[in-house]
């Protein structure tokens, strides 16, 4: 059960083992682009390509009726859940043989949720990383199984470090499955006092407000990077910043005051940050250097969170 890339990474990777996938359940097509084109998701097409048979419910909650009946009568040893987006009833969840396991974007007991690779970015997290975890009824608070950790990049976005870690995802979660069957792994509770929670983004996070410290600022930029993206306003026009990089900066500058134009470096609360990427309105990314090509921006004038 998974939708978006990061989940078709470990889709293909049951595949290559060897294991039997009976079944994929992805969410339905979605309109995509100026045609508004239904588009199936990277699992379905994964799944299609190996002539694997997928499901598309709406809500597994809802519909349980319908596909709870489904999956029992698929008889799974174990159901893989990455990425999938949706909820699981008691009722599936009480149907594998070795239950349900999850390949988890962060290092549990933090960031459960819905966005954890998002915020292990914006939370300015020094490591990422998975866990693999038996699925309860609650929001990722099942045991754990097995994890792995990365150091998170100085500039990384959320999008690379979503990259780098759909591998190791993959890979964790062949290695639990092996390991499983074997009876070879001990399942370790989580600490509830450690849980932090990844929430879904939404659009309310955009504006940048440069009135903090400089790696808080890089940690906003790059977590919300490629979407929503983060935003800021400058003369008038808004514009998305999509990576940043924290640097020193001399005092007695304004919060979003341009302190180089050239390079750009804008001012914080404490130090500053050097714009690496940038996106105007209507526009494509583009380095920051060739923004200021067509754009170029004064020394003193001010970044605002929104027009």
């Amino acid at each position: 059960m998974g939708t978006p890339d990061f989940a078709a990474v470990s889709l293909k990777a049951l595949i290559d083992a060897g294991h039997s996938v009976s079944a994929v359940f992805t969410q339905p097509d979605k309109p995509r682009g100026r045609g508004m084109k239904l588009v199936p998701s990277p699992v379905k097409e994964i799944a299609e390509e190996h002539g694997i048979t997928v499901y598309q419910p709406q809500s597994l909650k809802k519909e349980s009726g319908v596909y709870t009946p489904i999956i029992r009568e698929l008889c799974p040893d174990c159901i893989a859940v990455v990425a999938y987006g949706k909820i699981l009833p008691p009722e599936v969840l009480s149907v594998p043989k070795y239950g349900c396991v999850n390949v988890h974007g962060s290092l549990l007991p933090k960031l459960r949720g819905a966005a954890p690779i998002q915020w292990t970015v914006l939370s300015g997290e020094e490591f990422g990383g998975v866990t693999t975890m038996l699925m309860g009824e609650g929001m990722d608070t099942g045991d754990m199984l097995l994890k792995e950790s990365v150091r998170v990049g100085s500039t990384e976005t959320s999008s690379e470090l979503f990259d780098r870690l759909a591998p190791i995802g993959a890979e964790l979660l062949v290695k639990t499955l092996a390991l499983l069957e074997k009876g070879e792994i001990i399942p370790i509770p989580q600490d509830e006092a450690l849980a932090t929670y990844a929430p879904m983004l939404t659009k309310d996070l955009c504006p940048t407000d440069f009135n903090g410290t400089a790696e808080r600022v890089c940690a906003h930029i790059n977590g919300l990077s490629d979407r929503p993206g983060a935003t800021a306003a400058i003369e008038g026009k808004r514009l998305k910043l999509l990576r940043a990089e924290a640097v020193s900066c001399p005092s007695g500058h304004l919060p979003g005051e341009v302190i180089d134009p050239k390079i750009p470096t804008v001012a914080c609360k404490t130090g500053a940050v050097r714009l690496i990427e940038i996106q105007a309105e209507g526009s494509k990314r583009m380095s920051a250097d060739d923004y200021l090509r067509g754009h170029p921006l004064k020394k003193g004038s001010v970044f605002t969170p929104d027009i």
